[in-house]
């Protein structure tokens, strides 16, 4: 698959991520970080979404991570698209997904972007204000609007209630507000947070959205969408869907239901691996940090662990503090994490890291954004090719085939 310089190379079925980072570093000519991603990882989710989630249609949160090979593989599947920006949508709409497949879920939107998305046809916007309501009324009267309510989990990692969703004691005069202006009430929203570890949330999120939806209806509305936010994880997705499914009973006929789960999607899929370039004490010093990579530390308050990528049989393990490569003190990966004694060029290999990284990274003190290798196994690769071909017969995959034993003539 080539896109924009992005590759999908097909490796043997029993070869991981792992190995072809030593397939890589083995050769002695990899200098920077980099990253492999697995493909299969996005389908195996999208796969236990629709089992998990029958009556939920996923809108896939584009600021998570806006990769190509990743939006390509599911506007393929046939998820849509949560959207936060004119930049959003016009990167979406570049690969052919229809405007009907997104909605523009940001609740305070530059005029400009507003404009932008009228323009090109994205009708399905959220709103959770005044201000807003008035802007849309005058840029994109056409409108389809979803209104955000406040609904947060008592736990989760990366709270957004604070800035996004109107409060219960709103909800009535925007809804009124929104009629008398002329504008069309498509349905309610909310988001409990981002890495929601609270697992009733939700079913407390259907449940208030159900009561704004019959507010809708009782104030001359006919709305026909609920859309339930992100902030799932594979870890408690079959707990949380039992109390979500027995919620949805709720939910009055006629009402499409769809999410916006992002990290949910890729995390798992990347595999980031750095390496030592300098050793003080029991400080390491790596080739990616928080203004890179690791911005997840600060942006998304993630604890990052590593795994060293070659073999010790050292159990001696000491506390470590993890720098990244800039010149700011602020770039600390790690500050307390268990590893042994390694060397300078040994490379540590972090799990988990598709979201809410390389769309934030920087090149700040000139160290570059890392690479990522996409890979898929040949029983993927088929899967792939089998997608592609039923969603678009007309635009097909261009793989780079090899196999780890040919890994050095792409790494340069």
């Amino acid at each position: 698959m080539k896109i924009d310089q992005e590759y999908i190379r097909v490796v043997g079925n029993n070869i991981s991520p792992k190995d072809i980072i030593r397939a890589i570093t083995d050769t002695g000519k990899q200098d920077e970080a980099f990253y492999v991603m697995n493909v299969g990882e996005v389908i195996r989710k999208h796969e236990l979404w629709l089992k998990t989630f029958p009556k939920i249609k996923p809108f896939y949160a584009v600021k998570c991570n806006d990769s190509k090979v990743v939006l390509r593989l599911l506007a393929a599947l046939g998820t849509g698209f949560d959207c936060a920006s004119k930049g959003e949508i016009s990167r979406v709409m570049s690969l052919g997904v229809p405007a009907e497949r997104i909605i523009y879920a940001n609740p305070a939107k530059p005029s400009s972007h507003i404009k932008y998305a009228a323009k090109v046809g994205v009708n399905l916007l959220t709103f959770d204000n005044q201000s807003e309501l008035f802007k849309i009324k005058e840029l994109h009267p056409k409108a389809k609007l979803v209104l955000r309510i406040r609904c947060d989990a008592k736990d989760s990692q990366c709270p957004l209630g604070m800035k996004f969703g109107a409060d219960k004691s709103s909800i009535k005069a925007l809804i009124q507000l929104a009629l008398e202006l002329g504008l069309e009430l498509a349905g309610v929203s909310f988001h409990v947070g981002s890495g929601c570890r609270d697992l009733a949330a939700f079913s407390e999120g259907v449940l208030a959205a159900c009561d704004a939806l019959t507010e809708m209806v009782y104030c001359g509305a006919d709305p026909y969408i609920l859309d339930i936010g992100g902030g799932f994880l594979e870890s408690t997705i079959h707990k949380v869907s039992l109390s979500v499914n027995e919620a949805l009973e709720s939910v009055p006929h006629g009402i499409s239901i769809i999410a916006e789960p992002g990290r949910y999607y890729v995390d798992s899929a990347y595999t980031l691996a750095t390496a030592i370039h300098g050793i003080r004490g029991k400080e390491y010093y790596i080739n990616d940090g928080v203004y890179g990579s690791f911005n997840c530390v600060l942006y998304d308050h993630a604890n990052p662990l590593p795994i060293p990528l070659k073999e010790t049989h050292n159990d001696d393990l000491k506390n470590f503090k993890i720098w990244g490569p800039t010149c700011d003190s602020l770039d600390m990966v790690n500050d307390n994490v268990l590893l042994p004694e390694l060397e300078i060029g040994d490379w540590l290999v972090w799990e988990c890291m598709g979201a809410y990284t390389l769309p934030v990274c920087s090149t700040f003190n000139g160290f570059p954004v890392p690479n990522v290798f996409y890979i898929a196994t040949e029983d993927v690769w088929k899967v792939v090719q089998d997608i592609i071909t039923l969603a678009n017969p007309e635009d097909q995959f261009d793989p780079v085939n090899f196999n780890v034993t040919l890994l050095q003539t792409v790494s340069s």
